[in-house]
């Protein structure tokens, strides 16, 4: 079942209410949100009012593309006259005064705002957790994390408490958290959708679902250049048909770093099943330049805090998670050159990204982090690949993608001995997004062990 599309076309044809979907997201988050936490504000009379706008479109003959799709939005766009907290006790009581873009694109598509999701403070975090909402629990083990920092999001879509969400990638925010929990999670390039509000510079809007499928309808939908938005692009067209690429193959995004041996596993059976199928698959991994990892980048994120908000830590440093605090204090203690180096390394990645795809595969795969799930109250593994881990060591596989401006997907391909879920990365050449979704259509069947538990039933 393609959840979204089906709800759309059924909402269309008058077989279901506009609201049937919401209602039942409404009644998950009444049951399950009290333990998980995932959505942090849900206004069940606000939600009443969009669906009796809904109603009056249908009747006026109008077929909005995501009609009736319950959907989330992290906690960091503005949604007009709601709370925009960005997961900070500095922001606690700010309220959006206007929708910014994607939110007005969302509402003109029909989709149902049910409520916002929670997120790690300004999503500086690879958990989910802040001092205004608190924690968000892992749908399979309580005891464990979901990621970050959109594991709100990621957690509404894995339990149903909404169709769709809204959430923003800088370094693996939707796609990391969609791995943990087995859900989709589509970072788009660059420009593909309007850029939020107050989002760095490697950190786009994208979405997750339950399906590829939902994934593809919601796009189509909110796709294109904004006016408002200088960074904002058309994507090109591609055709439809057979994907016929030839797929890079590297694990460990050619990084080399430590891989626990059941995320290795999944994706060695991720191989397997996709060459079997009659894919050509190559083991050519990126050439990156030296040094290319998240902690000579991480600087760029420091110094972006430092701007925003040092002066406020200086003020009023009880309002901010010891964690972020000391991201602004490194932030603040940078050199020019310090700031320079990390941007030189930025745009290096890019270059190397553009020219492996100019040069070798059509699109490459990786998994999208070394490791499943970890303690809620860590900030990551105690161990990857049997080896101590750093704080930041599960993050690895994800950012370099941003800095290149790509587009990925990542999709649920297997899952360790406790039953908890891996993900592989769909990454392809800036502006491919389409391209990457039609592969992802095609290989989520092939890898995601529920889809091939339902095609076997």
């Amino acid at each position: 079942m393609n959840a979204i599309p089906d709800l759309v076309a059924r909402i269309h044809a008058g077989d279901a209410a506009p609201d049937e979907a919401v209602r039942a997201a409404q009644q998950r988050i009444a049951s399950l949100n009290p333990t998980l936490n995932a959505i942090v504000d849900h206004d069940p009379d606000v939600v009443e009012s969009q669906v009796a706008a809904l109603s009056l479109r249908l009747k006026a003959g109008e077929r909005p593309r995501l009609a009736g799709v319950p959907v989330t939005v992290k906690d960091q766009f503005h949604v007009a006259g709601w709370r925009v907290t960005e997961g900070s006790a500095l922001l606690a009581d700010r309220v959006a005064r206007r929708d910014e873009p994607i939110i007005a694109r969302l509402r003109r598509a029909g989709a149902i705002i049910l409520g916002r999701s929670n997120m790690s403070e300004f999503g500086c975090k690879g958990v989910t957790d802040n001092r205004v909402h608190g924690a968000t629990r892992h749908p399979l083990d309580h005891r464990l994390t979901p990621g970050g920092s959109s594991g709100g999001a990621a957690v509404a879509v894995a339990t149903g408490m909404g169709l769709l969400a809204l959430a923003a990638d800088g370094g693996g925010s939707i796609r990391r958290p969609a791995a943990h929990v087995g859900v989709v999670g589509f970072k788009p390039s660059t420009g593909a959708l309007p850029l939020g509000t107050g989002l760095s510079h490697t950190a786009v809007p994208g979405l997750m679902a339950s399906d590829v499928a939902g994934i593809v309808t919601a796009f189509d939908a909110l796709r294109g250049a904004e006016a408002l938005d200088p960074v904002s692009v058309d994507l090109p067209a591609r055709g439809g048909g057979p994907i016929a690429l030839t797929f890079g193959w590297a694990p460990d995004l050619g990084l080399g770093i430590r891989l626990d041996d059941a995320a290795r596993q999944a994706a060695e059976r991720a191989r397997d099943r996709i060459a079997a199928a009659g894919y050509r698959l190559r083991a050519i991994p990126p050439r990156w330049p030296e040094g290319a990892c998240e902690a000579a980048l991480m600087p760029l994120q420091h110094a972006a805090l430092a701007a925003r908000w040092g002066r406020q830590w200086q003020n009023t440093p009880d309002l901010f998670d010891p964690h972020i605090a000391e991201q602004i204090e490194a932030g603040l203690a940078l050199s020019g050159c310090d700031l320079a180096r990390a941007d030189m390394l930025s745009r290096d990645i890019a270059r190397a990204a553009a020219g492996y795809f100019a040069q070798g595969p059509g699109l490459l795969l990786a998994l999208t982090a070394p490791c499943a799930a970890w303690p809620l109250d860590r900030l990551g593994p105690a161990r990857i690949g049997g080896a101590p881990a750093g704080p930041r060591d599960h993050a690895a596989l994800t950012p370099l993608v941003n800095h290149a401006f790509l587009p990925a997907i990542s999709i649920p391909c297997g899952r360790d001995a406790a039953g908890l879920p891996f993900g592989l990365q769909i990454i392809g050449p800036r502006l491919s997004d389409l391209t990457v979704l039609r592969a992802a259509m095609a290989l989520a069947p092939l890898v995601d062990d529920r889809e091939r538990t339902r095609d076997e039933a």
